[in-house]
């Protein structure tokens, strides 16, 4: 039997989750002091409502090689024979790292064993990851062997194409993300910056002047650049405000040819920290580029 594997910056609903039977190592919160597992103490609606009074930006860490150890042992115990991990990027979390280490720890606990386990480094944020496995978990039940999955996922990871704007530069500045200067010219311009993922890292790939337009973009990149082979569903994220994501979701059916399952979920705590508020993402398989 196969186990699939995840931090909980893949951000699927609990939900899908429970649906697929996903084992997820939390990543940690430390704000204002106290300690959170992401989504565990603390949900996404308790942490983005406590977000604007905070002083001081959360810090995020990664799971321990332990946790990860943990989802396997019990795995093992119930019968699963092989594992596949997909996580976060490794160029903006030590999550695929540590879930790494746990891979060996095992094999080293366990000299003996023929369990199979892969780490995927999936070179995705949020929903990003999170697409990959929700695809990984379908193409399972269609009958997809382990070694199948492993492929699919080295081969068509870096074609999972990812969409990020913010309301609120604040949390992408001080995270990193952007320079001071471009949080203020943006934030007195009314500028969303649109961040999409380039080897392992966020980058901004285009800027746009309102809601409205920061739409459009999504849609009309959408239309050009999804492979219908491969996108029978999308994910739209959101951080604290659902109606964007409604919105952006009913332009997507109107004014393109996409007829698949979509997804609206809401981003993590972990995920949150960085983002801020007004987020609004969207994830889908891209076409190959030659």
């Amino acid at each position: 039997m196969i186990k699939i594997m995840a931090d909980s910056t893949c951000d699927l609903s609990q939900e899908v989750l429970e649906q697929f039977n996903i084992g997820v190592a939390p990543l940690n919160i430390e704000i204002e002091g106290a300690n959170y597992r992401d989504k565990i103490d603390i949900t996404s609606d308790q942490f983005f409502e406590r977000l604007p009074n905070m002083k001081e930006l959360p810090k995020t860490g990664a799971p321990s090689p332990d946790t990860y150890l943990s989802i396997i042992e019990e795995g093992v115990a119930a019968g699963y024979t092989e594992f596949l991990c997909i996580c976060m990027s490794s160029g903006t979390s030590a999550s695929y790292q540590t879930a790494v280490i746990a891979k060996d720890t095992f094999y080293e606990k366990y000299e003996e064993s023929d369990i199979k386990i892969h780490v995927v480094d999936s070179w995705s944020m949020s929903h990003g990851s999170g697409w990959l496995i929700l695809k990984s978990a379908q193409l399972l039940e269609e009958g997809y062997t382990f070694e199948e999955l492993v492929a699919f996922n080295e081969t068509h990871k870096k074609q999972v194409k990812h969409f990020l704007c913010v309301d609120d530069l604040h949390n992408l500045t001080k995270s990193g993300r952007i320079s001071n200067t471009g949080a203020f010219i943006g934030s007195l311009l009314k500028v969303k910056p649109i961040m999409s993922m380039k080897d392992t890292k966020g980058a901004i790939v285009a800027k746009v002047r309102g809601t409205n337009k920061a739409l459009k973009y999504y849609v009309d990149e959408f239309q050009k650049r999804y492979d219908p082979e491969w996108t029978n569903f999308i994910i739209i994220g959101y951080s604290n405000d659902k109606s964007i994501a409604d919105e952006l979701l009913e332009k997507i059916k109107l004014q393109t040819d996409f007829s698949g399952k979509s997804y609206i979920m809401q981003m993590g705590v972990a995920v949150g920290t960085h983002v801020g508020l007004g987020g609004l993402s969207l994830f889908f398989m891209e076409k190959e580029t030659v």
